[in-house]
């Protein structure tokens, strides 16, 4: 009777044991799990632009630095428009392994043009690829009329955005100065109004997005324009970094 209370107590205390290094390691555990599903599955899944899984559903690990701050979702999938999710959790809300959910929307089916197909696209058509922005018939073009999101954070937040146009085709589109957009985070939608661009020779064409912070690094992200039509997206996350200080460089 003595030796099955001693076996009891001695799985009791094995038992506590254990639970105390479980509780140890998830709190030193240095990342999260989140949960990425889509309706349809098999979508490619986005983090703050950087590929993280193939296909939806998905558990993505995430590290601590990244999930505790606002977190961009793309998910992508072939026949679907793009979806992004923008999502901030507590760490409370991390420890119960969030799902991350997005509704993929079927891309129109294109109409048939009777013009020869010159140029494959899925924003804009064959007969309108090479219409050109023109300040002085403003509107006219379906990239102007398309609505492009625009969105970029940052941490620490309160970064000054700025966007200027770079241009592989100058004699066609010009490249401009830099021109400011607001502070982090900052959203709107809006379309491409750049003189001289058409859909044939937006590949050729790019956004450059800097963010700008008093005491941190400039940080620099280009976005194609083509890419943006096709996505109806411009979107970014920059993580900034402090300048070294005298006080830093000496030690």
């Amino acid at each position: 009777m003595k030796l099955f209370v001693m076996e009891n107590i001695i799985k009791r205390v094995l038992l506590s044991a254990f639970f105390v290094l479980v509780v140890s390691l998830a709190g030193e555990a240095k990342e999260y799990s989140i949960a990425v599903s889509t309706d349809p599955d098999g979508a490619e899944v986005y983090l703050n632009g950087m590929l993280v899984s193939h296909a939806t559903p998905a558990i993505i690990q995430v590290e601590k630095k990244i999930a505790t701050k606002t977190m961009i979702f793309t998910f992508r999938k072939e026949g679907y428009e793009s979806k992004s999710v923008t999502v901030a959790y507590s760490k409370k809300q991390l420890g119960l392994n969030p799902v991350v959910y997005g509704m993929l929307k079927k891309k129109e089916p294109e109409v048939q043009s009777q013009l020869p197909q010159t140029v494959s696209d899925p924003t804009v058509g064959v007969a309108e690829s090479f219409q050109r922005v023109n300040r002085d018939n403003a509107g006219a073009t379906s990239m102007e009329a398309t609505i492009i999101r625009w969105f970029f954070d940052s941490d620490p937040r309160g970064a000054r955005v700025f966007y200027r146009v770079i241009s592989s085709v100058p004699a066609e589109v010009k490249n401009t100065n830099e021109a400011y957009m607001g502070s982090t985070p900052f959203e709107e939608t809006r379309g491409f109004n750049i003189p001289g661009l058409t859909y044939n020779n937006s590949r050729d064409v790019t956004i450059e997005i800097k963010v700008s912070k008093r005491g941190y690094e400039d940080q620099v992200k280009r976005f194609n324009v083509r890419q943006a039509l096709d996505q109806q997206e411009i979107s970014g996350f920059f993580e900034l970094v402090k300048k070294d200080t005298p006080a830093d460089s000496e030690q």
